[in-house]
């Protein structure tokens, strides 16, 4: 997964409750890999951190 917060269709809408502000505190352009994306919805599920909000989509493009 590619985490380009520029690109993505919530910036500016859910940026504040998204996984990568509360761990980062920063817009970044980065790569998960398939297992961290899991381990990152598994903590979303259980309430300990906001989930990912990142959608793909023309924004940005």
């Amino acid at each position: 997964m590619i985490i380009d917060c520029d690109r993505c269709e919530m910036r500016n809408v859910a940026c504040e409750d998204c996984v990568v502000t509360f761990l980062l505190a920063a817009p970044p352009v980065g790569e998960l890999a398939d297992d961290e994306a899991g381990a990152l919805a598994a903590l979303a599920e259980g309430g300990l951190v906001p989930p990912l909000r990142m959608k793909h989509g023309a924004y940005g493009a």
